[in-house]
């Protein structure tokens, strides 16, 4: 039983890492249209996340090899009951890569503006699927008695869940638009604060609602007492009231991590409002997926927790690493490039001016 729990905590801390990492990359996804002025602009934004953003990904792929390897069955029922919503978001994700490349393959201003808004529109449209799937686990979907969806895709949208999605693109847009003030400088960095400071406060009620939602949604369709699924939900509200502080007094570090840990805590407020179930079933709660009854056995999560201890700590050091080496500022002024004095006046011998 340990193992189970040491398993489900870990792989809410691989979501956790995922949607804290590659939000503000959805983030400068959702700005792009509205934030630069002019192509230069948009290079930059796009070059603050572009030695990161596929190193990111990783976390997303570990996090299903983890369920895959730990709770097959709730694998094998999200990815059955979850197949449309979930190939959705592997197109939208594959757009919004395609984008980074084919963008640079021609000046074009039509090829550019195409690839620009398709990798907007995988940025709003994933973070979107996520929300509304992640909140499913918690709202429930119709399971029958083996475990299996017996449920359409429609069935994975309700005003809550809805609500969800649209929260977690909104968070991501503020995480974004505090990071592109901690990377850029200048004028597009100064309009990113602008424009974190008129998401912060909207962000922070939008949020803090989905939150709260999320605590009632477990007390009323998992079985659960308000404590502990309250204090996560309360940090993350405290997060976001410190964002909205943050951003106003213009302290970019501080306001990208308030909106780092609103996101974490977010994650948090899920998994702690789900355990001991993986995913409810909603109306039959008896068909509910529990943490102990999808697990694997023993053994294999044994094995699986040594491999994990031995990778872990190398693929956390590798993007350390990487977001050491990539720290510094884009986007200032185009340094004043000197002269080159002619080759005839220089062989000449001739002083210049």
């Amino acid at each position: 039983m340990s193992l189970q729990i040491f398993w489900f905590c870990l792989i809410a801390v691989l979501w956790g890492g995922y949607f804290l990492l590659e939000g503000f990359d959805f983030g400068v996804g959702i700005l792009l249209p509205f934030l630069p002025r002019d192509e230069r602009e948009r290079s930059t934004m796009l070059e603050t996340i572009g030695p990161v953003w596929d190193g990111n990904e990783v976390w997303l792929v570990v996090a299903g090899g983890a369920t895959f390897a730990a709770f097959p069955a709730w694998y094998a029922t999200m990815f059955s009951g979850f197949y449309l919503a979930l190939l959705l978001v592997l197109v939208l994700l594959i757009v919004r890569v395609v984008s980074f490349e084919w963008r640079e393959k021609s000046d074009d201003p039509r090829w550019r503006t195409t690839w620009r808004w398709a990798n907007t529109v995988g940025s709003i449209g994933a973070p979107f699927v996520w929300g509304v799937a992640l909140a499913n686990l918690v709202h429930g979907v119709p399971l029958n008695s083996s475990g299996d969806y017996s449920g359409n895709i429609l069935d994975l949208f309700s005003a809550y869940t809805v609500l969800a999605g649209i929260a977690v693109v909104a968070l991501f847009a503020l995480h974004g638009a505090t990071f592109l003030s901690l990377r850029t400088s200048g004028d597009l960095r100064a309009r990113a604060g602008a424009a974190a400071r008129r998401l912060a406060l909207p962000v922070a009620v939008m949020v803090g609602a989905m939150l709260a939602w999320t605590v009632a949604v477990g007390v009323d369709r998992n079985d659960k007492s308000v404590f502990p699924p309250v204090l996560p939900a309360a940090l993350g509200a405290a997060a976001l009231v410190a964002a909205v502080v943050f951003v106003a007094r213009r302290r970019s570090g501080a306001a990208f991590v308030a909106t780092g840990l609103a996101t974490v805590l977010w994650v948090a407020t899920i998994f702690t409002t789900l355990y001991p179930r993986v995913l409810v079933s909603h109306p039959s709660f008896s068909n509910s997926l529990t943490m102990s009854g999808a697990a694997a056995g023993h053994y294999a999560l044994s094995v699986i927790t040594v491999v994990a201890a031995i990778l872990t700590p190398v693929v956390l050091l590798y993007q350390g690493c990487t977001y050491h080496v990539f720290r510094a500022r884009l986007g200032g002024e185009t340094p004043a490039v000197p002269p080159v004095e002619p080759l005839d006046r220089r062989a000449a011998g001739t002083p210049t001016g």
